[in-house]
């Protein structure tokens, strides 16, 4: 009996999960242009004369559900998405959508997450960064650049979104899990020159949400093309090392929450490297490596068991304290 109660309650959940994200994908294409906010007052460092005209596709076939990807990106912002009035509840989230740092998956990995957060009162901002194979100077730099500014933006402006700077968490998917892991482990490193007042505060994230990420670039755990993007093909084992962020682990590396598949084309070893690591240092972590869900199933594709990973983030968020407190 309960084991039927279980299934029917994930069938339920599912489906009111596939309704919610069919009225998001018409959401999405309002809210982008009046709640952009760009990092940079002029040029982004290391962008100065890139010439690049920014490209979105659309992938999906379905008018019901938006699948758009960003390239050519020089211009970086964060995009808010706020909850409904009333329902805010001080939490704020940057996320970091994947693409093999080739593409921005903004709808499928940006949207869609910033919408379940906001379900539970958690203020989302969607992180469009620039890609490091695009001709910017130092390339493997700028998606940190643009992680550590954004995340100095939103604390710059907390009082204006009702945010309390010290419950402001990073989510990463995919190569974008790269990023939200390579934040929270290299947030004092300096990658760029400070140019105003928002420089002068924190960057690091109070916790990190990795879901399927990429974390290592050792050979036979990388994702190769989000290595090929960001390092180049003929890494030198210092490059490799210093983009690893399991080597990067300290005991100030912020609580975690990581999921990730078993059947994932990217080695679930790399979520396992950072949670060891973690565990090492005694930082407070929590992983979950289901059986089957493959790669990138964000929430339209989470289906089965893998379902259940966003409420247990949610449950993880509440018994750690960043929610309910």
């Amino acid at each position: 009996m309960t084991n039927k109660r279980s299934q029917v309650l994930l069938i339920v959940f599912i489906l009111i999960s596939n309704i919610f994200l069919t009225t998001g994908a018409a959401f999405a294409n309002k809210i982008i242009e009046q709640n952009e906010i760009f990092l940079w007052p002029n040029s982004a460092p290391g962008s100065e004369g890139v010439d690049l005209t920014e490209k979105v596709v659309e992938r999906s076939k379905d008018p019901a559900f938006q699948d758009k990807a960003i390239m050519d990106i020089t211009a970086p912002s964060i995009i808010s998405v706020t909850p409904d009035q009333g329902k805010a509840n001080g939490v704020a989230v940057l996320i970091c959508a994947g693409g093999a740092y080739e593409r921005v998956v903004i709808d499928k990995e940006g949207y869609d997450i910033a919408k379940w957060l906001n379900s539970f009162g958690v203020t989302a901002f969607i992180l469009k960064y620039r890609l490091p194979a695009e001709g910017h100077q130092l390339g493997y730099n700028v998606p940190l650049q643009d992680a550590q500014r954004a995340i100095r933006i939103i604390r710059q402006h907390a009082d204006k979104w009702g945010i309390n700077v010290n419950k402001i968490g990073v989510a990463g998917f995919s190569a974008g899990g790269h990023l939200a892991s390579t934040l929270a482990t290299k947030y004092a490193t300096t990658v760029y020159e400070s140019i105003d007042s928002a420089d002068t505060l924190d960057c690091k994230p109070n916790f990190t949400i990795l879901i399927y990420p990429v974390i290592s670039m050792k050979q036979g755990v990388t994702h190769i093309r989000s290595r090929d993007n960001l390092i180049g093909k003929n890494p030198s084992q210092r490059m490799i090392n210093e983009f690893s962020s399991e080597l990067h682990v300290n005991a100030n590396t912020p609580p975690t929450f990581l999921v990730q598949a078993h059947d994932d084309g990217v080695s679930s070893e790399n979520s396992l490297l950072f949670y060891n690591a973690l565990k090492q240092v005694n930082v407070d972590a929590e992983i979950h490596i289901f059986r089957t869900g493959g790669h990138g199933f964000g929430i339209r594709g989470s289906k089965g068991p893998i379902a259940l990973w966003r409420k247990l983030c949610e449950e993880w968020l509440i018994s750690s304290g960043i929610l309910g407190n």
